[in-house]
């Protein structure tokens, strides 16, 4: 790893995450409980946030319950959280979140966790808190297989399809600007649409972050119709939010992330959703990177 990047990890971890707390350790609060925490032990309910189409992090599979990586990662965190609180489970209630609603439903109580594939800025942190690191991508670019497109600049003048309220959408509305492009923007409002929208011919491209590219391309079975082009040209590290100023829920958050990474489940969860078959029995094959599996072991997995 670069000690660039290295360096932005540990800045990511610290932001992410409250004070360090030992996996395993008890609870760091003392007194009553406060929060988030308080409503929900009072209710004996946890509300999860989950996206339509952010595969496979957080999206809505066969029979259309909610699966995927970050809420495999949100369960295990509502576990250690009833375990804490007393023991009994917690019913989960599932809630939809979009790209542009997401944060405003974290900021009003609407979700306790959101398990989606939301990237840590400085802007977004003066609204929520994040968890540490759950992974790394970028902005990458799809295009039909059979385009002459194979970078940034190819796209002067042509339409892009971004999914609006993005990370994604921001990157490329400053390359434009920078670059004086010219792009014509196509917004959508999910992945899928945002697909849809190049196959059609409506956009020459689509930009969003490459791991989500490879996950509706696998889940829409049309890997072989579109490729992947260019480098990464944003960085976009991903953390489940959840409310600011709230250090009790904080502390449950970190503290269940700590223990998944000392006991390997971790590495076990994000195994079953990025090598294995996903539900509807496609492959994305992206196997851990080493900034991701750096940024685990700062949170005590083991190293190999």
């Amino acid at each position: 790893m670069k000690p660039a990047l290295g360096a932005l990890l540990l800045l990511l971890l610290t932001l992410g995450s409250g004070p360090c707390a030992a996996a395993g350790a008890p609870p760091a609060w003392s007194g009553a409980l406060t929060g988030r925490l308080a409503h929900i032990k009072a209710t004996g309910r946890i509300q999860l946030g989950y996206r339509q189409s952010a595969i496979p992090f957080s999206y809505v599979g066969a029979g259309g319950k909610p699966v995927g990586y970050s809420l495999d990662l949100c369960a295990a965190i509502a576990a250690a959280m009833a375990e804490e609180l007393g023991g009994a489970p917690l019913a989960i209630d599932y809630v939809p979140v979009t790209a542009q609603n997401r944060i405003e439903h974290v900021e009003s109580g609407a979700v306790d966790l959101e398990c989606g594939a939301s990237t840590n800025t400085a802007e977004r942190r003066r609204r929520v808190a994040f968890s540490p690191l759950i992974f790394v991508t970028g902005t990458r670019l799809a295009v039909p297989r059979a385009s002459a497109v194979n970078r940034v600049a190819d796209l002067r003048g042509r339409p892009v399809a971004v999914v609006r309220a993005t990370t994604n959408e921001a990157a490329m509305r400053e390359l434009d600007r920078l670059q004086r492009l010219q792009i014509r923007f196509v917004p959508a409002d999910d992945y899928r649409e945002a697909l849809s929208l190049l196959e059609a011919g409506k956009a020459e491209a689509l930009a969003a972050d490459d791991v989500l590219l490879r996950g509706v391309l696998v889940e829409m079975h049309k890997r072989a119709d579109f490729r992947l082009v260019g480098g990464l040209f944003s960085f976009e590290p991903y953390g489940i939010m959840f409310a600011r100023r709230d250090p009790q829920l904080e502390a449950v958050v970190e503290r269940a992330l700590r223990d998944l990474a000392a006991s390997r489940e971790l590495a076990a969860i994000y195994n079953r959703w990025f090598l294995q078959p996903l539900p509807s029995g496609g492959r994305i094959d992206l196997p851990m990177s080493t900034q991701l599996r750096r940024s685990f072991e700062l949170i005590g997995m083991p190293t190999d």
